[in-house]
């Protein structure tokens, strides 16, 4: 695993851009660059200056939306099939969308940023900055295979992690007015992360009532391929869904009680998922044509197209 704390340029993810990369790629075949022959084009077609293109290449590819070249399955799918009308969800309109991306940003393990670290290998639910930083500079030390990154550059992507879940919070004494950075990253709308005030923050397991079933099994089904490559068994415990990294229970904040009613749900709207006693645990057994499903999982009724 390498340290990847930077290249967002201390920019959240911000509604729209993941679309203006998808349309830009469309029309390009290819990612937009800041090289000094392409940049204007790049800043005139994406609206925004140069350090902002870098950032929305950087969450793109994060998001599992690009490759070096051109949009990956997941990003034709979501935002622009051919066209406009063949799209998904392109203005992430809806909360399931955006439940996706934060599971596709925060399942790769190849790379450690402090999203990634947060929600696939801390423990804290109520914590402060000054905390989750000393926390995942002693755990990085022991996880990243390089130790190219210093406590600056770690401070920065903890502000950028917390300003994508949380938005800004309002000074004391300001007037309740709406403005544009109220609305900062969609991934907010998530409710994973809140900020107390005072340095403090929150994020508790919890049921998740509002991450839609087909979500969950579509991350369930990408992490039960995965897990079974590596122990050579037809099935997975609960703990291990419900805590290890990259597991939809790590990734998505559920509580055990929550893990197993999105389970209960997953059984109910498909055949290809089952409970199974084992000997000292109850177990998940997922189908081959669930697991090489990908995408498609997310089907044309839970979209609408």
């Amino acid at each position: 695993m390498q340290a990847k704390f930077s290249g967002h340029e201390t920019f959240p993810l911000r509604y729209g851009w993941l679309y203006k990369l998808a349309n830009y790629v469309n029309s390009k075949d290819k990612l937009p660059s800041t090289s000094k022959l392409e940049a204007p084009q790049s800043i005139v077609e994406l609206g925004v200056g140069k350090n902002m293109v870098d950032s929305i290449c950087y969450w793109g590819k994060m998001c599992g939306v690009v490759n070096e070249n051109e949009l990956t399955a997941f990003g034709k799918y979501l935002f622009s099939e051919g066209s406009l009308n063949s799209a998904r969800d392109p203005y992430l309109e809806k909360k399931s969308s955006i439940w996706l991306i934060h599971y596709l940003l925060n399942r790769d393990l190849s790379s450690l940023t402090a999203y990634r670290f947060f929600y696939n290998f801390s423990a804290l639910q109520h914590f402060e900055k000054s905390i989750l930083l000393r926390e995942c500079i002693k755990k990085s030390e022991k996880l990243v295979s390089n130790s190219l990154f210093n406590e600056a550059t770690l401070k920065k992507d903890i502000d950028c992690f917390l300003l994508n879940y949380c938005g800004k919070r309002k000074a004391s004494g300001k007037k309740n007015i709406i403005n544009e950075d109220d609305f900062v990253s969609p991934l907010s709308e998530l409710n994973l992360v809140a900020d107390l005030g005072n340095g403090n923050y929150s994020s508790e397991l919890t049921e998740r009532p509002d991450l839609a079933t087909e979500v969950f099994i579509f991350a369930l089904a990408e992490f039960f391929k995965q897990e079974t490559k590596i122990s050579k068994r037809e099935v997975i415990n609960f703990e291990t869904i419900l805590k290890e990294p990259g597991s939809p229970g790590r990734i998505f904040r559920l509580s055990a009680n929550g893990l197993g009613y999105k389970l209960d749900e997953a059984c109910e709207l498909t055949t290809g998922i089952s409970w199974v006693e084992g000997a000292n645990s109850r177990e998940i057994k997922v189908d081959k044509n669930i697991t090489e499903a990908g995408i498609t999982l997310l089907s044309k009724s839970f979209y609408g197209v």
